[in-house]
């Protein structure tokens, strides 16, 4: 680990220890360090630059949630400590909705959600990150639907006309991290599911999915077997048939005591043209920042986990139909 404190035993202990620190420790003021001044944070709801900005959100995030707790899943990564390393951080976490923000009026609800955050670091510092949590599993789990909870949210802040901006592709910034991951085989095998499954060949589920496979979806939604995964994927697709699907970063990785395993960062770009996952056709310009990590065994892929973030999907569509 050149360049980073030595008490980090490898990349995915940084991971998880740096992020424990800041959250459960409350080592906050770490982010000055542990984050470059200029660091581009980009979410599905919106494109942040600077330490600040985030140093500001983390505690407007523990005053709302004050017990939050993060359990690294697992650190799927790729690159090199004098090239850079690129992380993508799978955490469950669970908090109670005990203040006032973004969510509304404290609700005192429990909550336990999936997060993926993909986070470039070099010399013990990150400097570029691609974060997405799973907002329909929490706002359901405060008595919202998606939808509803996307057009109180805008009303909230102003109106159509003021509201942020949900990230696209037209606002990104170049940061510092341009790579596009590794070409070890698992990740190749997985970003070739995703795209046979994106380009309809839906059989590709029951060809490279195990039967008895373990499936983690947005919205809190889990399962098993082949008829899970063809119920979102197809859900998915169906609603925006015509947009452009891009694996944006690809990992895979082979370690011990694990399975070969990968992380695949992809995006769905276009129009709301289909009945699917989402209703109606609208025609609304829709970009959906995605994330997917996968294990794979003997019968094929046997466990996956995807983020896409349900509200700002719905927030797109609102601000298009009003």
């Amino acid at each position: 680990m050149k360049g980073f404190d030595p008490r980090w035993k490898d990349f995915p202990d940084y991971i998880i220890g740096i992020t424990r620190e800041i959250w459960e420790e409350r080592k906050i003021a770490t982010l000055h360090h542990y984050y470059s001044d200029d660091i581009i944070v980009r979410s599905p709801g919106s494109l942040v630059v600077g330490n600040k900005g985030v140093i500001g959100a983390t505690m407007a995030t523990l005053s709302e949630f004050p017990d939050r707790t993060l359990f690294g899943e697992d650190v799927i990564w790729s690159g090199t400590p004098e090239e850079g390393m690129l992380s993508s951080h799978r955490i469950v976490s669970t908090a109670t909705h005990l203040g006032d923000g973004v969510y509304g009026n404290a609700t005192g609800k429990k909550l336990q959600y999936r997060i993926i955050a993909d986070c470039h670091a070099i010399n013990n510092q990150i400097n570029d990150e691609w974060l997405i949590r799973d907002q329909g599993a929490i706002v359901r789990q405060m008595g919202w639907e998606p939808k509803k909870y996307a057009l109180d949210l805008i009303a909230r802040e102003g109106g159509p006309e003021h509201c942020s901006r949900p990230f696209t592709p037209a606002i990104d910034k170049i940061g510092p991290y341009t790579g596009k991951g590794n070409d070890n085989e698992w990740g190749v095998k997985y970003a070739d599911i995703l795209s046979r499954i994106m380009n309809a060949d839906m059989a590709a589920i029951e060809a490279e999915y195990d039967r008895a496979c373990e499936l983690a979806y947005p919205g809190g939604t889990a399962g098993y077997s082949w008829d899970v995964a063809d119920r979102f994927w197809m859900g998915l697709r169906a609603g925006f048939p015509s947009a452009d699907f891009r694996i944006e970063h690809q990992i895979g990785r082979d370690d011990p005591m694990m399975p070969p395993r990968a992380a695949i960062r992809w995006s769905l770009t276009g129009r709301h043209d289909g009945w699917g996952a989402f209703g109606e056709p609208t025609g609304a310009d829709v970009h959906i920042m995605g994330a997917s990590h996968a294990e794979f065994g003997p019968r094929g892929l046997r466990r996956e986990y995807t983020l896409l973030d349900e509200t700002v999907v719905w927030k797109q569509i609102a601000l298009k139909t009003g």
